[in-house]
């Protein structure tokens, strides 16, 4: 039901995609330049920067679920400007008021899956956020598709108008949905969060010793948290909290500087530049391009906790890298052959066809490999590395780094095509071998792990090749002895009374 709120950040991002490519669009709006088109796309991420960073005071104080609840509406109301948009200031409104509640739900949607989800199924269970971003994408490519044979200002005003309903969908079904048992141990509402653990843990069996067990570990760090730390802002910058920031921020900083948001809002370009001439065409080829995201997501989710965060960074990390540099070298082939002037016309048009034909399955096979790698671990990381009292403005600050980074990235990209062409493909290529570097050096394993246990994980070294997971991830006997040494130090020096 939460990762209606990433269906919702998927299929606002890949509905301009194609819409900006319809000719009914162009006509209406009066064919807007590079630089308006930057601005009509990216007004949605200066949206999704505000959203994200006001997300963590209120998830904080109303908890994750309401925080949705609120996504949910304001989504709602921008979907409506946009379906009623007459000028490009109006449409520009729109996209703005919908990206403050994308950055709400892109926000508080894998903080609250991490936080009710078991560490065995955590992993999984935020990678649905991103599995649903894909569908919401691909949702939206086909939308496009169908409505490019409508004539009509409703062939752009449907698919901006539809986004409406998976929006009222989550904002009904929220009611059902049960606040996040840590907000409310935070909270002191100990009794609601044993009835929150047994529904999610055991069948609403509240009683059962596992049940008890986990919130006893959740109650003594948020009472140790809240005894002997800050849960200000600044202490995001402070030891030890400083290192899991710059993961945190650093992990969508690199997500976005993948280059997946350019051929994904921008591919239509590309295909275009690639020989394609009709809109149902470019259209159809998006909409392949949105179902390699979903598909390519799968093994993801099925296997993430297992195979772990960091090898599953640095497979896709490396694949990306060889396709994007084989992309920039067969679209400058492909420049390359139709710019000369031959006499052996009917061969040049065979081996461009056939270079633009190898150009796009380049796109999708470097979409492919953001889609099980980059994609679900640059939510789920920064959801569940932070203690709990600093986890909600920690996710504001990390995806404001997201959406930050996205603006400048989905802004340039037109002018950045238009200008250097295949060379940005080259410059993505190097982007992501610094990436390579930086995950092997700083990203620990996280798998398995409880929320409460992190803390331990980042008091080892900062160098994350050095932690052995034979000897510390695997050894959950040592990290639970550390946790326990950490939880009676706690109890003796506190005189609040242990609940549980």
């Amino acid at each position: 039901i939460t990762a209606l709120g990433g269906l919702l950040f998927g299929y606002d991002i890949g509905i301009m995609s194609s819409i900006l490519q319809m000719e009914q669009f162009n006509e209406y709006f009066h064919s807007p330049s590079s630089i308006i088109t930057g601005v009509i796309v990216a007004s949605l991420t200066i949206g999704c920067f505000v959203g994200a960073l006001v997300s963590g005071p209120l998830a904080d104080r109303y908890s994750r679920k309401i925080t949705i609840v609120l996504g949910a509406l304001v989504c709602t109301i921008g979907s409506a400007i946009q379906f009623g948009s007459v000028n490009r200031a109006m449409l520009i409104v729109g996209r703005f008021v919908n990206g403050l509640a994308i950055g709400f739900l892109s926000s508080v949607v894998p903080m609250y899956q991490s936080e009710t989800a078991p560490p065995g199924d955590r992993g999984r269970m935020v990678s649905l956020q991103q599995w649903a971003i894909t569908w919401g994408i691909f949702i939206a490519f086909g939308i496009d598709y169908g409505c490019s044979y409508i004539h009509g200002a409703k062939q752009f005003r449907l698919p901006l108008g539809l986004q409406i309903v998976p929006s009222i969908i989550l904002l009904f079904t929220m009611a059902f949905m049960p606040f996040s048992p840590r907000w409310l141990v935070a909270h002191d509402h100990i009794g609601d969060a044993r009835q929150v653990l047994g529904r999610l843990r055991a069948n609403g069996h509240a009683s059962v010793p596992e049940v008890a067990e986990e919130l006893r570990l959740i109650h003594q760090t948020i009472v140790y948290e809240r005894e002997t730390k800050n849960s200000g802002y600044m202490e995001l910058l402070r030891f030890p909290n400083r290192r899991r920031t710059f993961i945190g921020c650093g992990m969508q900083f690199m997500q976005q500087f993948t280059g997946i948001n350019t051929l994904m809002l921008y591919a239509p370009t590309i295909f275009r530049d690639m020989g394609l001439g009709s809109t149902q065409s470019i259209a159809l080829c998006q909409a392949i391009n949105g179902l390699v995201n979903v598909s390519s997501t799968v093994p993801a989710i099925i296997w993430i906790d297992k195979w772990g965060r960091r090898p599953t960074l640095l497979v896709g990390t490396l694949l990306i890298i060889v396709f994007y540099l084989i992309l920039a070298l067969l679209m400058r082939s492909y420049l390359a052959l139709t710019g000369v002037d031959n006499k052996d016309a009917v061969i040049i048009n065979l081996s461009a066809h056939n270079l633009g034909i190898a150009s796009i399955c380049m796109v999708y096979l470097v979409v492919a490999s953001f889609a099980f790698s980059w994609g679900p671990c640059g939510w789920l990381i920064p959801s569940e590395i932070f203690p709990t009292h600093l986890r909600a403005k920690a996710n504001s600050v990390t995806t404001g780094t997201n959406w930050i980074s996205n603006f400048v990235v989905t802004l340039t990209s037109p002018l950045l095509l238009e200008v250097a062409h295949w060379r940005l493909f080259i410059a993505f290529s190097a982007i992501m071998g610094v990436n390579l570097v930086v995950i092997y050096l700083f990203l620990p394993e996280t798998k398995n792990l409880t929320l409460e246990e992190m803390d331990i994980l980042f008091m080892d070294s900062a160098w994350a090749f050095k932690t052995s997971p034979l000897t510390f991830l695997s050894s959950k006997k040592k990290i639970r002895r550390l946790s326990t040494e950490t939880t009676l130090t706690t109890r003796t020096s506190t005189t609040r009374t242990e609940p549980v």
